[in-house]
């Protein structure tokens, strides 16, 4: 079993700075790529940013420029610098694993983790 478990949301004032985290754990042979996603209430949930296992990073083009993406391999944990926080950036923020493996010749399936509120509010 795997679980995605993020971290680091909370209130914040807008201009501000916030980092999420997210570690996945259990029987993780390999994670291809690594992910945040957004849902604000009544919206359809949005790509954040995403990361492949080689760096490869691409961001949604509401963000580009004021979050960061990056990834600890080692950890499998995934980690989202937020800077130049706006109001309109309050929503749940969701970590996702693409293809992750449970070993070598198992069938790559995705998670999700449960979310972290992000609300950006003066």
């Amino acid at each position: 079993q795997v679980q995605l478990v993020e971290s680091g949301g909370g209130l914040v004032q807008p201009g501000g700075s916030l980092r999420l985290s997210c570690a996945a754990s259990g029987n993780i042979f390999s994670i291809n790529a690594m992910g945040w996603y957004r849902q604000a209430a009544g919206k359809e949930r949005e790509l954040v940013a995403t990361i492949t296992s080689g760096g490869t990073t691409n961001y949604g083009d509401s963000v580009k420029g004021r979050f960061t993406i990056s990834r600890d391999n080692a950890k499998n944990t995934v980690y989202l610098q937020m800077s130049s926080l706006k109001p309109e950036d309050t929503a749940a923020y969701y970590c996702n694993g693409v293809s992750v493996k449970t070993s070598r010749f198992a069938r790559p399936r995705d998670y999700w983790g449960q979310g972290t509120q992000v609300t950006v509010s003066s």
